[in-house]
């Protein structure tokens, strides 16, 4: 005699959403990870941010085909009442299965192998440039070429954290350490927390890092509320400080964004240095510790501090190109307070992203990230089909009433500052009197 389901509610489950008693849904199936959030591959904060609420859609952007056969030893027999697919829901998982079926998951093309030649060549020219060559010029060229490096393996360090683009999972942990600790001064391990958090609740206010940039910049006046980041575990504090950087964030813009690179470097060391359970974590110190070994022995060959100071100014510089366009793809669209539901995944994820529109031969420029749409709903298709799933893409949301935002660098440069303007305007009403910050007071005091 064949057992009699058991149901519960979605208000049920969503009480199991504590990291000792974590339960989600998938596909009307209720799983138990509990224990699994200790070591599942894609870190905590995945399961942290489902936890006690239907995964399906993300569980099917993030995984293979095989992962399914592992689902089975979670599942507590118990399934989730009154469990309905939305009609976006189910094209969506149409449309992976059909490029699944394709094969465009497995088919890296050859960013891997150019990109690596890329990386190589810049950095021999840099080194012989510093090394052997003289006047500033030169040294400022090379500064910029390094800019460029670290561009690359930006690119490079985010392929291999989405899917494996090299032959042997060691291999594709090797290509991680170099190009992100060892060549970039950037904790793989930092990049994948950060990087899966903001994925999972793209453009959520409360819980997406990537739009977390407070006391220097809000992308809306939600953030005047002194809301609670649920990544850093504390409140994003609106006060007398935060309001004056805030108000002429549409000018500091550019500026930050050629010092970004220092919080990167800083919230690496926080992460391999705090009481998180991070994985590899010697590894990754000893990736750390070998850039701050080369790059500035590197630097101590130019002849004097001017041009020490210009050769890691330019390459700054350069590099803020590539943080500027992290935050193009998210900036000027839609946000939120909360976390997607089970059902609205491809929606969350469609507000949330903006395109840029480039020709094929630009596509080494954005690394990508150009087709943002795609690839925040299709994360594990390497990049080099991002361009070929667009138009099935496009033509979904058409289908279904969804926008399909896309326009040139240029364009969203325009929309980001415009967002960044009109919510410094709003920082600016000083009739909604901000908490007092006795440290910016006493800064400023006379006498």
């Amino acid at each position: 005699m064949a057992e009699t389901k058991k149901y519960i509610s979605a208000e049920e489950l969503a009480t199991h959403n504590t990291p000792g008693d974590l339960w989600i849904s998938i596909q009307g199936k209720i799983y138990d990870v509990s224990d699994w959030i200790k070591t599942h591959p894609g870190g905590d904060l995945p399961l942290l941010n489902l936890a006690g609420r239907d995964a399906t859609d993300a569980f099917v952007a993030y995984h293979p085909g095989h992962a399914w056969a592992h689902l089975a030893p979670f599942h507590n027999n118990l399934h989730l009442q009154n469990y309905v697919v939305s009609e976006v829901s189910k094209d969506y998982r149409k449309l992976v299965h059909e490029f699944t079926k394709l094969g465009l998951f497995d088919k890296k093309g050859h960013n891997v192998l150019f990109s690596l030649t890329a990386i190589a060549m810049l950095f021999s020219l840099c080194l012989y440039g510093v090394v052997f060559c003289h006047g500033a010029v030169v040294h400022a060229l090379c500064g910029g070429a390094m800019g460029f490096l670290w561009i690359q393996s930006g690119w490079l360090g985010h392929d291999s954290g989405h899917y494996q683009i090299m032959l042997t999972r060691n291999s594709n942990r090797f290509v991680q350490v170099l190009s992100g600790n060892c060549l970039a001064g950037i904790s793989i391990a930092w990049w994948k927390r950060n990087h899966n958090a903001h994925h999972i609740a793209c453009n959520s206010l409360d819980h997406d890092p990537d739009l977390q940039h407070m006391p220097f910049f809000a992308v809306s006046p939600k953030f005047f509320n002194s809301i609670t980041s649920l990544y850093y575990n504390r409140k994003l504090e609106f006060d007398k400080f935060a309001r004056f950087l805030i108000s002429k964030q549409h000018f500091t813009y550019y500026p930050v964004m050629s010092l970004a690179r220092l919080n990167l470097f800083s919230q690496s060391f926080f992460l391999l240095s705090s009481n998180q359970d991070v994985p590899n974590r010697v590894q990754e110190l000893l990736g750390l510790l070998t850039f701050w070994i080369w790059y500035p022995l590197l630097v101590s060959f130019l002849p004097n501090w001017r041009e020490k100071l210009m050769f890691v100014a330019c390459s700054f510089v350069v590099t803020s190109i590539q943080h500027v366009q992290f935050t193009l793809n998210h900036f000027s669209a839609s946000v939120y307070v909360g976390l997607p539901n089970g059902n609205d995944w491809f929606e969350k994820q469609t507000h949330g992203t903006l395109n840029i529109s480039c020709p094929p031969w630009m596509d080494w420029f954005h690394g990508g990230l150009q087709f943002q749409i795609e690839h925040h709903l299709f994360p594990r298709l390497p990049r080099s089909q991002l361009r070929g799933v667009a138009p099935f893409v496009k033509e979904l949301c058409k289908k279904h009433g969804l926008p399909y935002n896309c326009t040139s660098f240029w364009g969203a440069n325009v929309m980001t500052l415009k967002t960044l303007r009109a919510a410094a305007m709003q920082a600016r009403d000083y009739s909604k009197p901000a908490p007092r910050n006795l440290v910016w007071e006493a800064v400023n005091s006379i006498g």
